[in-house]
């Protein structure tokens, strides 16, 4: 958890270094335009190059001083997917968000912008910093879950700014847990593409850019 509370996405050079190598491939060519899709174009590539044989695709050779294996044009021989781990391979980047508060939620009692939610019976919800200021896309809202204790909850209402409500039932959350909105321990960036309709580079794009960025062992 960040000091403040707010979400963070965390960052594991050594997960993107690991799919790299796990994927066979002789000198791929390995697709860091984007910032590197939002993980980091300066720690990935020196990651890549002191550890793999990849040749480094970027948006401008400007971008970074070491330029040898980089080329601006062409294509990737391994997918972004493969290389950051939005879906089956390890998962590079993980957004940690913290539980601010709980409270009770009654029958029929709405939450968040509109009421578009109204709790279908007695429950607890949590108010989780994370928001669409931060790249958690609205079109969450009701359609994800995040992961607090090892246990899964839904995402419920409208997402807000820069934070959202859980439905978290009689758990025994209380305020400064940790929840994970994706990466280890949560659902994938490809889960929340299947949610919204987003792609998953535009997810991960997003949250890398917008939210407060750690170098995670």
């Amino acid at each position: 958890m960040s000091d403040d509370g707010a979400p963070v996405a965390r960052i594991r050079t050594s997960a993107i270094v690991a799919n790299v190598r796990s994927a066979g491939v002789v000198a791929p060519v390995v697709d860091l335009r984007r910032d590197a899709y939002g993980h980091g174009l300066l720690a990935t590539a020196a990651a890549l190059r002191a550890q793999t044989d990849a040749v480094l695709l970027i948006d401008d050779v400007a971008e970074i001083a070491e330029r040898d294996r980089t080329v601006t044009v062409g294509s990737a021989t391994l997918a972004p997917d493969v290389v950051f781990g939005w879906d089956r391979t390890l998962p590079a980047m993980t957004l940690v968000g913290t539980v601010l508060s709980t409270k009770a939620l009654r029958a029929g009692e709405g939450v968040s912008y509109g009421y578009l939610h109204r709790a279908p019976v007695d429950t607890r919800v949590a108010l989780v910093t994370g928001g669409y200021a931060q790249g958690v896309v609205r079109e969450l809202g009701n359609r994800a879950h995040v992961v607090i204790g090892g246990a899964s909850h839904p995402i419920v209402g409208r997402v807000a700014m820069d934070v959202c409500v859980v439905d978290i039932g009689d758990a025994p959350v209380t305020r400064g847990d940790r929840a994970v909105f994706f990466g280890e321990e949560g659902p994938r960036v490809a889960d929340w593409a299947r949610a919204t309709g987003w792609r998953a580079d535009e997810i991960a794009t997003a949250v890398g850019l917008r939210a407060r960025r750690e170098e995670a062992s």
